[in-house]
């Protein structure tokens, strides 16, 4: 059957009308929800709300206007005091959230923006409703805490449910409710500080009749479709808050690699309580172990130290809480200096002064920390003149200084600290230290072909600065010219031989490098420092990096290269390319740019331009594509109502575009137009003839028909001139059943299993019916309602009230069509916006009663403007009614039929039209015939239906 279809289809040719007009506009914006709501504010004063359970999927579609087609943003505010837009933002119509959780909660906007005046901007406030299990915790009076619940004391029940909207709490004893008053012994309150999160059941002054189970129930209301939570507690004469004990040392000392259990028993609770551990910073070791209580840390390691606590609870009280302090031993950057007499100025170490020599080292536990000095091997004691301090209060901890006093000759020799922990265990660091006559203080210079130091962008470097003395010093490179991180992005870089390796140079790189000496492994004198010079060049940055230029033949056009920055500047050159092919070379004296005319195009001349401006580090690229191919057209996104369902197996779709530069190359003389049915190879083609030129922005307009329902297919569109084609562009089409867009066009032939988002009034005596000539049953009443539907198929569906019995004589059948946004007024146009209201009624057989027709203005949910009217028979006949009217802000339209006074009185209507603009005055009578009806009356005949397969001439 598809394939009668399409060849119905192609022998159609698809007629063609072509018109239009000038349609740039700014962009207007509209948000639309689907998915799961539970509820939505469509109008409040101040913000549209959006509410939806926790875990389902959010969908918000951004509706715009505008051409050239905007561009759309979606952002979202938390809501927050500072309302800061977030980092994250999607650019595409449909915004959808899977699995929504509450904090995802908030304010959403849609931005769209073409270029032409202010981006329009829409937004909805997402509120996500979820209830949590409630937690029911027992406390007693503050002073009377015991290790049991005895006679005579104040017992709390405190019941806490997180939930959005706010929770409603309720109370049980066993099956019995408990409300406040209800029983002498219970009061049910709110703490105020609270704000309606929290509900307390006291029982004052226990009694027997007290210890039972208690059950406390939370409640949303059933919003959202969200049941409610319930949580028991047996409250007993043994209720007890838990205590715990750790069955470890506290600190914890242990060496790395080595496996540590901690065990953690309840002495108490009632009822028995959980238990679970956590870590003060950071989470627990992915590694460990857990059974119960007890905690293994296999092999540990220093990252793995830190506090750990053991937390029991029951809901009885303050949960009870232990905790271990885990310390893992450690040695680590062991460094030394020497430190010249303090009381003399010279930096040297001579015979007869005093020199200092320190040990450093990171020690944990810091307290284990011991040193050892030896000379020449031989432990060394600390006597008047070598003078031995574990640790010196002036300098970082885990420091040991020997005072060497009176230097004499005797004393040169190797001196070794040796730090090492008490517990064992762990390696020593031994640090060795050569006290000599060549001991000299460090000097620092730069090689002469160091600095400036040349290379290029991209490159690896080594900055180096050679350092004198005995023992060489550890060297701190930063940069001197500005205050920026070094290229590991710390402020200073560390080097033991003097060099800095920088890989994948970059141009924010160059500049002053300073390198200095440490006191680290070295003197502790002034420090030495030089400066270093890095130059780094790269190639040239240019503009355009790309840029198309379309021109037709026998024109002229010129390309031009810019130099924007480039080092070294000097010695510029550039080359001008098409394709493979050299154009002309040069050199670049004081100006800043360079330049390709083309005075006649031809054939020849079109192609890839590529203008490549040299130094020493490289080249920079302009590319110019010249071309004679005319700019692809653009869809017009704005065809109000483009689907026309007036057929049950096919439709007809709107395609209009406006042409992008249409006098770039040469005058468009026709299109190509193809389409293929989605998924499908094969393109149907054709040419739509253009006459006359192409006006910028001019609307051109071309009807699809024949499409079957409800195929989705491709259209590609191609410019031809007389240079041959133009770049093509190709959309999608769809059939999409009727929505509700800002009202510009309308039309509804109850096809579709929504009828066009028409609904049934509840407030009548029974319903309109959706039907067709194929499947209704005319035998009880073979004298009235339609022998088909207004098209004239018996297959095409209309609405009727059906008057057979149980119906009575004036009940009511009310239908009620969606409610209508009319579109934004333009505020160089008319005050008030105008429609043709149009629709095709069915009124035959000698029972026929009343069709009326009323305007619901939004606000007016009680008035109802009168607005059409007719009654009696009209024959066996469609006829067609056409009304202007004039609503000032959104409305609804409403079909009522009446029971006449007998079964014969099947009234049915059909192809309801709303399209923006008056109607044309054929449409409308020069006579209003009343037939007792209110306001406007219109109703005229049904001209025959005449199909005309031809192909109409092109007009715009």
């Amino acid at each position: 059957m598809d394939l009668v279809y399409g060849l119905v289809w192609l022998l159609t040719v698809l007629l063609e009308g072509i018109s239009g007009q000038g349609v740039y506009a700014p962009p207007t914006v509209r948000i639309v929800h689907s998915g799961l709501a539970c509820n939505i504010e469509e109008e409040r004063y101040s913000e549209r709300v959006y509410t939806i359970r926790e875990g389902e999927t959010l969908e918000l579609t951004c509706l715009v206007t505008g051409h050239p087609r905007p561009q759309i943003r979606w952002t979202k505010t938390a809501g927050s005091a500072s309302d800061r837009f977030q980092d994250s933002s999607v650019f595409n119509e449909t915004l959808r959230i899977t699995n929504i959780q509450r904090h995802q909660g908030g304010r959403y906007y849609c931005k769209a923006e073409n270029g032409l005046g202010s981006p329009a901007i829409k937004s909805i406030r997402v509120d996500v409703y979820y209830l949590d299990d409630p937690v029911v915790t027992v406390h007693q009076s503050i002073g009377e805490a015991k290790e049991q619940f005895y006679y005579e004391r104040t017992v709390f029940l405190r019941c806490v449910a997180n939930s959005n909207p706010p929770v409603r709490y309720s109370w049980r004893r066993g099956q019995e409710v408990l409300l406040q008053g209800s029983d002498k012994g219970v009061e049910i309150y709110e703490p105020f500080f609270t704000q309606g999160e929290t509900k307390i059941l006291k029982l004052k002054n226990l009694r027997p009749q007290d210890y039972a189970n208690y059950s406390c129930i939370a409640s949303v209301r059933n919003v959202c479709n969200i049941p409610d939570k319930m949580v028991s507690f047996r409250l007993s004469n043994k209720t007890a808050s838990p205590s715990i004990k750790l069955l470890v040392d506290d600190p914890i000392v242990v060496n790395p690699g080595e496996a540590i259990t901690l065990v953690c028993v309840t002495t108490g609770g009632e009822p028995t309580p959980s238990l679970t551990w956590v870590r003060s910073f950071g989470t627990l070791p992915e590694k460990i172990v857990l059974n119960g209580g007890t905690l293994t840390i296999p092999a540990i390691t220093s990252d793995d130290a830190g506090t750990y606590s053991c937390i029991a609870n029951n809901n009885v009280g303050n949960p009870a809480k232990k905790s271990t302090n885990i310390i893992v031993r450690a040695l680590k950057k062991g460094r030394f200096w020497i430190t010249p007499d303090p009381y003399h100025k010279d930096d040297n170490i001579q015979i007869g002064r005093e020199v200092k020599i320190s040990c450093q080292v990171e020690a944990v536990p810091s307290e284990e920390l011991t040193f050892s000095w030896f000379k020449n091997g031989r432990p060394l004691r600390s006597s008047e003149r070598m003078v031995i301090t574990q640790t010196d209060p002036d300098v970082s901890p885990g420091t040991t200084n020997l005072d060497i006093i009176d230097l004499k000759f005797t004393d040169f020799g190797t001196y070794t600290c040796v730090a090492s922990l008490k517990g064992g265990g762990i390696s020593d660091i031994s640090i060795d230290v050569n006290i000599s006559s060549s001991t000299v203080p460090p000097n620092l210079t730069v090689p002469q072909e160091k600095s400036p130091l040349v290379t290029r962008e991209g490159d690896t470097i080594e900055l180096q600065c050679q350092v004198t003395g005995k023992p060489k010093p550890i060297i701190l490179w930063s940069r001197a010219d500005k205050e920026v991180a070094m290229p590991d992005g710390t402020m200073q870089m560390e080097s033991y031989d003097g060099t800095l390796r920088i890989v994948n140079v970059s141009r924010e790189m160059s500049g002053m490098y300073r390198c200095q000496t440490s006191q680290y492994n070295g003197f502790n004198v002034k420090p030495r420092e030089a400066l270093v010079q890095l130059i780094v060049q790269y190639p040239p940055a240019v503009e355009p990096a790309f840029l198309e230029i379309r021109q037709g033949q026998d024109r002229s056009v010129t390309m031009s290269c810019r130099v924007l920055r480039a080092y070294p500047i000097r010695v510029l050159t550039y080359e001008w390319r098409l394709g493979n092919k050299l154009l002309r070379t040069g050199q670049f004296d004081s100006q800043e740019y360079t330049e390709y005319p083309l005075k006649s195009l031809s054939n020849e001349n079109y192609g890839v331009y590529n203008c490549s401006i040299i130094n020493e580090a490289g080249a920079g690229r302009c590319s110019f594509l010249v071309t004679g191919k005319a700019y692809a057209p653009e869809f017009y996104y704005d065809t109000y109502n483009p689907v026309w369902q007036n057929r049950h197996r096919v439709y007809s779709y709107s395609l209009q575009w406006t042409q992008m530069n249409p006098d770039a190359v040469d005058r468009i003389v026709a299109y190509r137009l193809g389409i293929r049915q989605a998924g499908q190879q094969r393109w149907w083609e054709q040419e739509i003839k253009i006459n006359g030129n192409i006006q910028k922005g001019e609307l051109i307009t071309y009807n699809l028909t024949e499409l079957i329902k409800p195929e989705a297919y491709e259209v590609r569109l191609t410019p031809l001139t007389k240079f041959g084609e133009g770049d093509s562009t190709i959309r999608v089409i769809k059939y999409t059943a009727p929505v509700n867009p800002h009202l510009r066009e309308f039309h509804c032939g109850f096809e579709d299993g929504n009828i066009c988002l028409f609904t049934q009034d509840d407030t009548d005596n029974f319903d309109w019916t959706k039907q067709s000539t194929a499947t209704r049953n005319t035998k009880y009443t073979p004298n009235t309602g339609p022998s088909a539907d207004r098209s004239g198929s018996k297959e095409g569906f209309y609405m009727y009230i059906e008057t057979s019995r149980p119906r009575l004589e004036g009940e009511k059948a009310r239908l009620l069509s969606p409610v209508f946004s009319i579109a934004p007024k333009n505020p160089y146009g008319p005050t008030n916006s105008a429609y043709c209201f149009s629709f095709f009624y069915h009124m035959y057989g000698q029972h026929i009663g009343v069709l009326n027709v009323y305007l619901r203005l939004k606000g007016q949910t009680t008035i109802e403007n009168p607005l059409w009217s007719s009654s009696g028979n009209k024959g066996q006949r469609w006829n067609e009614a056409h009304v202007n009217i004039y609503p000032i802000t959104s409305f609804q339209l409403i079909f009522e039929g009446i029971r006449g006074p007998g079964i014969e009185g099947d009234i049915a209507i059909d192809d309801v039209s709303i399209a923006e603009g008056e109607c044309a005055k054929q449409d409308l009578p020069t006579k209003n015939s009343v037939d007792g009806a209110v306001g406007i009356l219109v109703h005229i005949w049904l001209f025959p239906v005449i199909i005309l397969i031809s192909i109409l001439s092109p007009r715009r």
